[in-house]
């Protein structure tokens, strides 16, 4: 079973808008078609996947993700209008892996930056977690752990202790995959069942440069998308594409 992650995609209604260091729409295109070569099984969207948030900017996006001749799902990130994101293509809360499955949290906050889940969904998340033996997989749009640089740490998700008390209390997760942070990253945090590991992936549009204090673009990245190849054990890899 092979899934890939995309993320941060930051389009436009007009696919000639550009963003600080490239064209995103025309990015989001390359990262698709190389990631479609590896031939995934399954592909997620792990949120900001409109800038401006209109219907033709999920279009655009649901047109080229629809080329992918496997399944594929997305959550909404801190930038997306998730009631036209919707009406374009529903969400799904949880997509089935085989020997694993995969639960799709929305950590947005409607006008802010930043992410929480809230009580209601972090109540829903533990009945998820003890529906179902399997090894899971938890998909967020913001990341549950400092990434290592102020400026985006204070955008991250505020709630992120209470996520991971209700996941001290469950043995399944095995990872999880976030965006948000436009760049490579992967770290572990000890749970009483063992280490999670917690991966991000390079954005489809600009990219942030890692470790800075301050905002920060890295002009000199590639977008990426991320391969999590689930065997017996999870393995996984970023790759960059050339535009």
């Amino acid at each position: 079973m092979r899934l890939i992650q995309i993320t941060d995609c930051h389009l436009h209604a007009d696919p000639a808008a550009r963003s600080r260091t490239g064209v995103p729409h025309r990015q989001f295109v390359r990262v698709v078609e190389e990631a479609a070569s590896w031939r995934p099984d399954m592909v997620l969207v792990t949120g900001d996947v409109s800038q401006d948030e209109t219907a033709a900017s999920y279009a655009l996006a649901e047109r080229e993700l629809a080329r992918l001749d496997c399944p594929w799902s997305w959550l909404p990130g801190n930038h997306d209008e998730p009631a036209r994101m919707a009406e374009c293509r529903p969400f799904d809360e949880s997509v089935d892996l085989g020997q694993r499955r995969l639960l799709l949290l929305d950590t947005q906050v409607p006008g802010q930056t930043h992410g929480a889940l809230g009580a209601a969904r972090l109540e829903a998340l533990a009945e998820r977690l003890a529906e179902d033996e399997r090894p899971t997989l938890v998909a967020m749009h913001h990341p549950p752990v400092s990434v290592g640089s102020r400026w985006v740490d204070a955008l991250g998700l505020v709630d992120a202790e209470a996520f991971w008390e209700v996941l001290a209390t469950h043995e399944r997760v095995e990872a999880i995959l976030c965006g948000h942070i436009h760049q490579a990253f992967e770290c572990r945090r000890a749970t009483p069942h063992g280490e999670v590991a917690i991966y991000a992936c390079p954005a489809t549009s600009d990219q942030f440069l890692p470790g800075a204090e301050t905002f920060a673009v890295d002009a000199a990245a590639l977008p990426g998308f991320r391969v999590f190849d689930l065997g017996d054990a999870l393995s996984t890899r970023v790759e960059r594409v050339a535009l």
